[in-house]
């Protein structure tokens, strides 16, 4: 399974911010919507990804002074990205390597999704879940 086709068929939009928007607005943008990170944007192009983490780690170095700032000076860059024909599994692996939750993805330098390691390892279970069910069903058949 791909990413291209895990994120088939989704319409919501990504929340995204831009790279002059300041840390305490785009936290307040995190925690309204309930999510852990988003994309920064330059433009078009992905310019790094502001998480919870990043929130945290500048908070400890500057403390509320991090409130003031803007979101390219503490995100993560450059963002890690995946292409839509990247199996579900090396993305995982990538995320691992990397200790990362997570991925934009880009096609043609265009980002058409974002997922997390809760999207993939969902999948990831629910695939389990349907092998173990074919495997039941062949024992209790033959």
């Amino acid at each position: 399974m791909t990413i291209g086709h895990l994120i088939e068929g989704r319409n919501a939009a990504i929340v995204t911010c831009r790279t002059d928007t300041l840390v305490s607005q785009a936290a307040a943008l995190l925690a309204e919507r309930r999510i852990g990170a988003m994309p920064v944007m330059d433009g078009d192009s992905i310019a790094g990804i502001f998480s919870e983490r990043d929130v945290i780690y500048e908070l400890r170095e500057t403390g509320a002074a991090a409130l003031s700032m803007r979101v390219a000076e503490v995100m993560t860059a450059p963002a890690v990205t995946v292409e839509p024909q990247t199996s579900v599994l090396a993305a995982l692996s990538l995320m691992t390597r990397r200790r990362i939750r997570h991925l934009p993805v880009v096609e043609n330098g265009t980002m058409i999704g974002f997922v997390s390691i809760g999207d993939l390892v969902k999948h990831r279970i629910d695939q389990i879940e349907a092998e173990a069910e074919a495997m039941r069903t062949y024992i209790q058949t033959a």
